[in-house]
């Protein structure tokens, strides 16, 4: 029988996961942004593991409404990414560090 507590720790190891490839990759802005939906599936695998222990929907219909703001969040980043390796031929982070208009 899976427990609370193997939910949890599977969701903990989740998180570190994405925490130390934020950490340890610092040059390709498409694995932060990898990292950063692993980071958000974490907290998600929370709020279903509560809402299943608990006995309530509320924590999944939240799942529900955090996968449409990590939809829109990829699409737009995934955009962002086009437009400055057309105008910069890189999409290394170290090279992103000016603006220009």
């Amino acid at each position: 029988m899976i427990t609370l507590a193997h939910l949890l720790t599977l969701s903990a190891i989740l998180f570190a996961i994405s925490i130390a490839g934020i950490f340890l990759n610092r040059k390709n802005v498409i694995l932060l942004l990898m990292c950063v939906e692993l980071l958000l599936l974490a907290a998600n695998f929370n709020f279903v593991a509560f809402s299943r222990f608990l006995g309530n929907l509320d924590g999944q219909v939240f799942v529900f409404f955090v996968l449409t703001v990590a939809a829109a969040e990829s699409a737009i980043g995934l955009a962002i990414l086009v437009v400055l390796f057309r105008s910069r031929r890189s999409i290394n982070v170290e090279d992103l560090n000016t603006m220009k208009g």
